[in-house]
């Protein structure tokens, strides 16, 4: 689940992190309010979206006076900004946050994610901030300090003395780098984080680090643990698709294809993705329905894949384990005469009880083309709608 900036540095506040100080506003009247109860005389307006890139599309503007702050505050409230971390749709801009100026020496690069490969936390720095950190990788490798923290003795003073030294600090930001760097580790560990940013880590003229961008997410399944995390959830900022899918249980993602996908298992779900790609064609969605679907719930996967609109066809392809061959059959032939279904079905079953789902299939008088395989699966749906384009 990803967060606001303005909620992330009320997050990093909480653990004496500096940030400039800000407001979160929701109209072009509560923005002056709020620039009027900041020291100034520079403000910030600061399009709050879940993506990267604000600057670069306009939903970031430096002002100096109320009347060019409300003019800033105007443009971006209501607008949509399309970035490289959007779709081609941008994102409607609902909330901005008024922030006070600072006086910027340096800009740097921070961040924490979680390395799948090592199971760790791994700690990325660079001098290069304000950029895209994968641009630097690529062009300036040698400017990025990255290392994971060993789980069994944590984050230790010699770490932030480590960072410290790769952003070349002295002085009153040295000796700051030890409780700054080692409070972002506890944030991050304490509310199961897998991403904290700060793009850019800035130095001030007084030799001060202060956070003055922060990006995090978290991790869904321990969501749970942590409801005042859960609480800043921003459904505006989601699908509407994987909202109601998270409501049935559903692991569903949107992809930008036209092949729907209904599978059981996530390794399955990416296989058959793979293999829609390599006959041809694009995957629309991610949808793992698990290991215990129901009728009822294999009916909601159906409407949620066909709310939309690319999806041309459908392939449906379930391996038998735990979830019956049986019941996702009786699941697809209500779904499809529910919803009245005339796009390209084709359905690959095997495993636990795949006989009577097959005879389900056979008997329901549906155009449903059934499949001895993946790659034969793949291939039907492939070429059933490339035939009725």
């Amino acid at each position: 689940m990803d967060i606001h900036e303005h909620q992330a540095k009320e997050l990093l506040k909480e653990y004496n992190i500096p940030t400039p100080k800000g407001k979160a506003v929701f109209s072009v009247e509560e923005a002056l309010t709020a620039a009027k109860e900041l020291p100034g005389p520079v403000y910030v307006v600061k399009a709050q979206i879940h993506a990267g890139g604000r600057g670069k599309a306009g939903g970031v503007k430096v002002v100096k006076d109320f009347e060019t702050l409300k003019n800033a505050a105007e443009t971006i409230l209501g607008k949509k900004l399309i970035t490289h971390q959007t779709s081609s749709e941008g994102k409607l801009v609902q909330r901005l946050y008024i922030e006070d100026g600072c006086n910027i020496d340096s800009e740097y690069y921070f961040s924490m994610v979680i390395d799948r490969v090592s199971s760790r936390i791994s700690l990325i720095a660079s001098t290069e901030g304000g950029m895209d950190i994968e641009k630097v990788a690529e062009e300036n490798p040698e400017k990025i300090l990255s290392f994971n923290i060993d789980p069994t003795i944590g984050f230790q003073p010699f770490h932030s003395r480590l960072i410290a030294n790769s952003l070349n600090l002295t002085g009153t930001s040295f000796k700051q780098a030890g409780d700054f760097f080692s409070q972002l580790y506890k944030l991050f560990t304490e509310n199961d984080a897998s991403l904290l940013e700060i793009n850019p880590l800035v130095l001030t003229s007084e030799n001060n680090l202060i956070a003055l961008d922060a990006k995090m997410s978290f991790d869904n399944n321990a969501l749970y643990r942590h409801p005042k995390i859960m609480a800043l959830r921003d459904e505006t900022e989601e699908d509407p698709a994987e909202i109601l899918a998270s409501k049935y249980d559903l692991a569903y993602i949107k992809l930008d294809g036209t092949i729907g996908c209904l599978v059981n298992g996530a390794g399955l779900a990416m296989a058959t993705m793979d293999i829609i790609k390599l006959k041809g064609s694009s995957p629309a969605n991610f949808l793992d329905v698990g290991g215990s679907a129901t009728k009822e719930k294999v009916t909601e996967a159906f409407k949620i894949i066909l709310s939309d609109e690319a999806v041309e066809g459908i392939l449906v392809n379930i391996f038998g384990g735990i979830m019956r061959c049986d019941i996702i059959a009786e699941g697809v032939v209500a779904a499809a005469k529910a919803l009245s279904l005339t796009k390209p079905l084709v359905v690959r079953l095997a495993g636990t009880n795949v006989d009577e789902g097959k005879k389900i299939l056979s008997d329901s008088g549906l155009k449903i083309t059934p499949a001895d395989d993946l790659d034969d699966a793949a291939v039907k749906i492939v070429n059933a709608v490339k035939e009725i384009n």
